[in-house]
């Protein structure tokens, strides 16, 4: 899929040696992306991610993955600072979102953008908060401990019942992708609770978190954190989730950014009451 703009920005499908160009714009403006996400994100989708390029320089990217038949989700929407204003970021958007088809496409916009969102169909959902702070003094507490390939069909069982769509090819990534540690939480035979944390560019990142209740989404937290005592740590909350702030306060984050969770139609029905930290804020 190709694309030209009066201005000679040209869109084209980005591959896996694109993503530290993307990345690292993602990394200036802040969004703290994971130093191990790239694997992941292609594994999903390895066509749903895009550049605009004049003379061969990357100006814009913006990536749209597809979950299935139903469903996407956009990220990534970014343009360099130089060339800002010119169009170059809505080339690329239309040129991406041309790739989801009649999906119903998902985002988490920042405040800035969310009126330009709303012009191109996109529906408010929910905020999400990113908590952030000192990692607290932690141990790993009984019931909970590190997730193994045993774990996987159970984990991506558990994810498909809190996302609006199937992703067992980004899982199998990312339970595994290096640097990124992830724990279950058991009660009796049943998987009660599921997370991972990895390094990113400023901070380390939680995400997801997701439990039948606060009890299980704390204990995981503790293993999470358990070895990153004093480091910095991040993790997105959906502000519906009242335990899931209540959780991060607790643990002596606070807010530092907010996006909207906004969605171009329906979703599925999933439980977001389960959600107490966001996987990704470029993948949902």
């Amino acid at each position: 899929m190709t694309s030209s703009a009066p201005q000679d920005l040209v869109v084209t499908q980005a591959g896996p040696a694109d993503w530290p160009v993307i990345s690292g714009w993602a990394a200036a403006e802040g969004w703290n992306p994971g130093l191990s996400d790239g694997p992941a994100f292609f594994a999903q989708d390895p066509e749903g991610f895009f550049l605009g390029r004049i003379d061969g320089e990357p100006v814009s990217a913006v990536s749209v993955v597809n979950y299935g038949a139903d469903y996407a989700f956009l990220g990534c929407y970014l343009v360099r600072p130089d060339l800002r204003g010119q169009g170059h970021g809505l080339t690329t958007w239309k040129t991406a979102l041309a790739h989801a088809g009649n999906r119903t496409v998902g985002l988490d916009g920042v405040v800035a953008q969310q009126d330009n969102y709303r012009q191109s169909g996109f529906r408010f959902a929910y905020r999400t908060i990113r908590y952030t702070g000192t990692a607290p003094e932690a141990a790993v507490p009984a019931g909970v401990r590190p997730a193994g390939p045993a774990d996987l069909a159970a984990i991506t069982a558990y994810d498909a019942a809190c996302h609006p769509a199937d992703r067992p090819r980004f899982l199998a990534e990312w339970l595994t992708a290096p640097g990124h540690r992830a724990f279950v939480r058991h009660d009796g035979g049943r998987l009660t609770g599921y997370g991972v944390i990895r390094h990113g560019h400023d901070a380390l990142r939680v995400g997801p978190l997701l439990a039948d209740t606060a009890e299980d989404a704390r204990a995981l937290f503790t293993a999470l954190t358990a070895e990153a005592a004093g480091r910095e740590l991040a993790v997105d909350v959906p502000e519906p989730n009242a335990d899931g702030i209540a959780l991060a306060e607790a643990a002596g984050l606070a807010p530092s950014f907010e996006t909207a969770r906004m969605y171009t139609g329906p979703v599925r029905p999933h439980a977001q009451e389960r959600v107490f930290g966001v996987t990704t804020l470029e993948l949902g």
